[in-house]
């Protein structure tokens, strides 16, 4: 089993940044993927960000240029930096991870949540 711990959220203005960050209980080398999600009140979650064992990573349109993922191997973490945040913004961001066994099956683990609120 795979255990997720999300920190970083917090009450920001439109323009400033936050940093998410995600720790997992093992090495995080050892999991296929890693993304990030949203969920805003009244719509569906959101796809934001993701990253590979090997390190690439891909973005949602919304956030590409303002939303940096990155990995720190030592530490099992996965971080979220959010620089030019804006009203909509606001969610629950949700750390994943999707692990495949030898056996060809797929496990999906969900951090608790973190809320992010972009406000004046």
């Amino acid at each position: 089993q795979v255990q997720l711990v999300e920190s970083g959220g917090g009450l920001v203005q439109p323009g400033g940044s936050l940093r998410l960050s995600c720790l997992a209980s093992v090495n995080i080398f050892n999991i296929n993927a890693m993304n990030w999600y949203r969920q805003a009140p009244g719509k569906q979650r959101e796809l934001v960000a993701g990253i590979t064992s090997a390190g690439s990573t891909n973005y949602a349109g919304s956030v590409k240029g303002r939303f940096t993922m990155s990995r720190d191997n030592a530490k099992n973490t996965v971080h979220l930096q959010m620089n030019n945040l804006k009203p909509e913004d606001t969610a629950v961001y949700y750390c994943y991870a999707r692990t495949i066994t030898t056996w060809g099956a797929a496990n999906d683990y969900w951090g608790q949540g973190t809320q992010v609120t972009v406000s004046s």
